[in-house]
């Protein structure tokens, strides 16, 4: 039998830390119950084990306290934010089916070692899982040790320690007695540290074989005087360390065999957790389930919707029956299901009956294509659940109905999701209103849908034998590259493998290494950026890296993505982004390079088509534009509404200089402290960002905070708003919580704290350029025009012209982003040209 044994304070701990922090919406914390499942599901997927126990430690003082007063005495509590996991944890885990166990007096360690002896005895094998090594020492024939460090689990058998250790893993308790555990306050031999510890053990055998050699000269004089002065010590650490194997507790290992748990009860725990991946990894069903004693719902079969439908219908897609295929469209009215034909479904989409449907896009396509507009849908219940939610990491309509408690009216074994569907949709509609986002969804986020819809339809023009050319161009520079570097190494390596290239920079050529990892050397970007100095061969190494990067990311990367009309079709998404700005993938068309010349030149790829230009328009400095309205800084809405360059206005006031004065060095200082400022940075990441100590950062943003007072106070009003309300807001009124707000951890708060600060801003530009792109979509449409929106990157957006349309494009692309919202500071748009999109920006 192979049992597997969970060491849960130490995962628990493990997963908590280890992961940012994760809330609901309603402000419970979830990181640790998210981890702690990940690393489960992980043990049970790679070993397959016959039962499984789950060991606690308790809250009651345990016998080695007893012995020892100053046991664990330097430890902190546990955080309130991971205490209030701890239960929910244990709960999910009865829900489960899987076997806790805990013996007050005693240590989750013991539980370990009793149930490896007892395993061991039965004559099978044990796994015991902790990111604690003092388990290390229960290694034996049948027993494993699967460490979790940060980076991986080890598995850690007799002959792994042996080779790590030097010594057999009953001896890590000797070496323990010597050195002592700070973590745990075992005192050990003062002035004897693991290493001179290990090496006693090594050649002495046991703590009993050092003090039966004490006049071994290997021992030096002063580890003498200090193991004999502190003899009693020692064997008390010895017994403390010890773990024992004699825990009063079950010891038959069928004992701990899974069993059938609450698997409903656990569905709904974790659908109240928005836990919704996690629940299908566990093979449950997070449909709700009408109650028991409830009356009877009937089954409803799915027909063909007939010709004539008025009223509201609740329109969705089932899930896929299969990986890769997709799932029918349905709609539902009352006690009603109807399956929707594609070939029928333009016609319903621009008819008479209201459209609530759930994740417009596809729909909107469907109409486009048909000619249509999709004129019919009202509301879009996944639209909806992102603006009430935006950190969920999904959005489904089984999910959200066990989230928000929507009872299935009927069931459907054609279509399980069809029963809750309107309830869903119904509720999300309800809590919109109550929030006041309502708007939101019907001015901004559905119109959207419709236009992303079509910028993905349309695609964007590649120059396909361009690419490729650029790519052969890059294979040639990149294979004369890697002579260069092999020729300054002097041997032939692995450049893409981080140890092969810490040896050959820090072993062969000498260079100062940085700081080393548990895996070698650190090679990263930051790391390399400071070798520069030292050896040419890192400007090579770091070239290299952006070539490949280049090749394998944006050339083979495009040209797979590359549709038979020649166009490549991106795949914007709406609901993933916490700040409320669209994403892109397949490919990410917003993450072109720009920064350097050699990946700008990619642009130069994308082109219009045939009789066709593109209009580019972006905002000019729109995140500071917001900020000076939102404060009410005088100074910088007269720099903006003057038509002043900001950043040489604001270095001007900083350095108390005349504008004609301020050198490009300032002038870069003073841009770097204004989106410093607005991002949340601190000294550190300022002097780091302009090159200088971190007191004089610290003297400008003290000179910049007391130039502009009122942005001070408004970034000090934005981070006490969010503490109070749990969530921040753009101008538009969408939220975001920031849990981390509330966190015990200074950093985690910290982090929280540069949220609320940029949040606001950061969203409302990303509110205004969505909103600008409803816009200009409508007038273009609504003037007759040819012209067809392509592509948002950020601030920027990029028009397909006609060549007799593009003096009229141009205008109506600058009016309607510069006038798509009246504040107190103008927003303006730089309009430019160009066959490519390089050209054009």
């Amino acid at each position: 039998m192979k049992l597997l044994v969970l060491d849960g304070n130490s995962l628990l701990n493990r997963a908590f830390f280890g992961i940012r922090v994760l809330t609901t919406k309603d402000g419970r914390y979830t990181n640790a119950i998210f981890g702690f499942q990940n690393i489960l599901l992980s043990l049970l997927a790679n070993h397959a084990p016959d039962a499984v126990a789950v060991a606690w430690d308790e809250r009651a003082p345990t016998f080695r306290h007893k012995a020892y007063d100053g046991y664990k005495a330097t430890r902190r509590g546990m955080p309130e934010e991971l205490a209030q996991q701890l239960p929910v944890v244990k709960e999910l885990l009865d829900d489960l089916g899987f076997v806790q166990v805990s013996c007050a007096g005693w240590e989750a360690d013991d539980i370990l070692g009793t149930l490896a002896a007892a395993c061991a005895q039965a004559g099978g094998t044990t796994l015991l899982a902790t990111g604690d090594r003092d388990s290390l020492q229960l290694a034996d024939a049948s027993t494993t040790v699967l460490l979790a460090t940060n980076r991986e689990t080890l598995t850690m058998d007799p002959a792994a320690i042996r080779e790590k250790y030097g010594v057999e893993p009953a001896q890590l308790i000797e070496v323990k007695s010597l050195m002592g555990d700070a973590s745990d306050n075992i005192p050990g031999v003062p002035g004897i540290g693991e290493k001179t510890a290990l090496a006693l053990v090594q050649k002495f055998g046991s703590l009993q074989g050092v003090y039966d050699h004490l006049d071994d000269p290997a021992i030096k004089p002063k580890q003498r005087e200090n193991l004999a002065a502190n003899r009693e010590q020692a064997e008390l650490s010895r017994m403390l360390g010890t773990i024992r194997r004699d825990a009063p507790i079950t010891t038959a290992p069928e004992a701990y065999r899974r069993r059938p748990g609450a698997p409903a009860a656990a569905a709904k725990l974790l659908a109240g957790l928005e836990m919704h991946k996690l629940a299908a990894r566990w093979a449950l069903d997070e449909t709700p389930q009408p109650a028991a004693a409830g009356p009877a719902r009937a089954e409803v079969v799915p027909q063909p919707l007939p010709q004539e439908l008025g009223g509201r219908l609740y329109i969705a897609r089932s899930p896929a029956p299969a990986k890769g295929e997709a799932g029918r469209w349905y709609a539902v009215q009352g006690q009603q299901v109807y399956w929707l034909d594609e070939q029928a479904l333009p016609a319903l989409l621009d008819g008479a009956a209201e459209l609530w449907v759930f994740d417009s896009k596809p729909l909107y396509r469907l109409a486009l294509e048909a000619g249509g507009l999709g004129q019919s849908i009202r509301f879009d219940g996944k639209l909806a659940a992102y603006l009430l939610n935006p950190s969920a990491s999904d959005y489904q309509v089984a999910p959200l109905a066990a989230e928000y408690g929507a009872a299935p009216q009927f069931t459907c074994e054609a279509c399980p999701e069809a029963g809750v569907l309107a309830g869903v949709c119904d509720t999300l509609a309800a809590r919109l209103d109550e929030q006041g986002q309502h708007q939101l969804l019907a001015e901004m986020e559905l119109p959207l849908a419709r236009v992303l819809a079509d910028m993905e339809r349309i695609g964007f023009a590649v120059d396909a034998e361009g690419i490729r050319r650029f790519g052969d161009t890059l294979r040639g520079e990149l294979d004369g590259i890697l002579q260069r570097i092999y020729a300054a190494v002097g041997y032939e390596f692995n450049l893409n493998s981080p140890q092969q290239l810490g040896e050959a920079l820090f072993d062969k050529l000498g260079l100062p290494p940085r700081r080393k990892t548990k895996r070698g050397y650190s090679t990263d970007a930051e790391t390399l950026e400071s070798l520069r100095p030292y050896s040419e061969v890192v400007d090579d190494i770091l070239k290299y890296r952006t070539y490949a990067k280049l090749l394998s990311t944006y050339v083979d990367g495009l040209l797979k993505t590359l549709g038979p009309d020649g166009r490549i079709h991106s795949t914007f998404i709406q609901t993933e982004a916490r700040t409320g700005r669209i994403s892109s993938s397949e490919p990410n068309l917003q993450n072109i390079p720009i920064r350097t010349e050699l990946g700008s030149r990619l642009r130069g790829y994308f082109v219009a088509g045939e009789g066709h230009t593109l209009v580019d328009a972006d905002y000019s400095q729109i995140e500071l534009r917001i900020l000076a309205h939102i404060t009410g800084d005088e100074a910088m809405r007269h720099a903006f509404a003057s038509g002043a360059d900001i950043h040489r206005s604001t270095a001007a006031k900083i350095y108390h200089l005349p504008e004609q004065a301020v050198t490009h060095e300032l002038r870069s200082a003073a841009k770097a402290i204004n989106f410093g400022v607005m991002y949340g940075k601190g000294a550190f990441s300022l002097s780091r960002d302009l090159n200088v100590p971190v007191k004089e950062a610290e003297a400008f943003l003290k000179t910049y905070l007391d130039t502009f007072p009122k942005v001070d106070a408004y970034m000090k009003d934005c981070i006490a708003h969010a503490k109070e309300k749990g969530y921040v807001e753009t101008l538009f009124g969408r939220r975001r919580p920031l849990p981390e707000l509330a966190s015990s951890n200074f950093q985690v708060r910290a982090s929280g704290e540069r949220m609320a600060r940029n949040t606001p801003i950061q969203g409302t530009a990303a509110d205004i350029i969505k909103l600008a792109m409803v816009h200009v979509w409508q007038r273009l449409r609504r003037e007759g025009l040819q012209a067809r929106l392509l592509l948002q990157v950020h601030d920027e957006l990029i028009v397909e012209t006609p060549l007799d349309e593009v003096e009229r494009v141009k205008a109506l692309l600058k009016e309607e982003m510069e006038q798509v919202v009246r504040y107190s500071v103008p927003l303006t748009a730089e309009v430019g040209v160009g066959t490519t999109w390089l050209e054009a920006h």
